[in-house]
């Protein structure tokens, strides 16, 4: 009958252990959330990513961050960011130092200026695409740079 109370030790030990794992994965990035109830009309800047599931007028501005347009968002606005997601309907020109990225779901009405772009099938885009090359790595600027003086000096010599 002694065995009974030692299993319960092992027991009690292992649920401590497992909390702390949880909270520390539950913040996996900094993300704001506009919810669907919401409307904001003016400039949104800052320095984290954000999730549009409302609607939103102005201007979005966050560079180095990422854009995500929920399917039930409305967006009426400039949107300059690292990356967008569009799922939902965005009206306005928009600037991504990466891509951009428009689901099957999502509207776009607007210029598009990104070093990359994904429009799926069955997505509706209207507006201009311009394709420019990433300018975050310092070291691509400098390499051609490079290669076009070395070859210049032996063409001197």
């Amino acid at each position: 009958m002694a065995p009974v109370p030692e299993p319960v030790r092992p027991t009690s030990t292992p649920a401590p252990t497992y909390e702390p794992p949880t909270r520390n994965a539950a913040p996996t990035g900094d993300q704001a959330t506009i919810g669907k109830g919401l409307v904001i009309k003016g400039e949104i800047s800052g320095s984290e990513s954000l999730f549009i599931d409302g609607k939103v007028e102005g201007t979005i501005n966050l560079p180095g961050n990422r854009v995500t347009v929920g399917r039930n968002g409305q967006v009426a606005a400039n949107i300059t960011s690292r990356e967008i997601i569009v799922l939902g309907k965005v009206r306005g020109n928009i600037t991504a130092t990466d891509r951009v990225d428009i689901r099957s779901e999502g509207a776009l009405t607007g210029d598009v200026t990104a070093a990359r772009i994904s429009i799926e099938d069955g997505a509706f885009f209207k507006g201009g695409i311009d394709i420019r090359k990433p300018e975050s790595k310092p070291g691509a600027p400098a390499t051609p740079g490079t290669a076009v003086v070395e070859p210049a000096k032996p063409a001197q010599a």
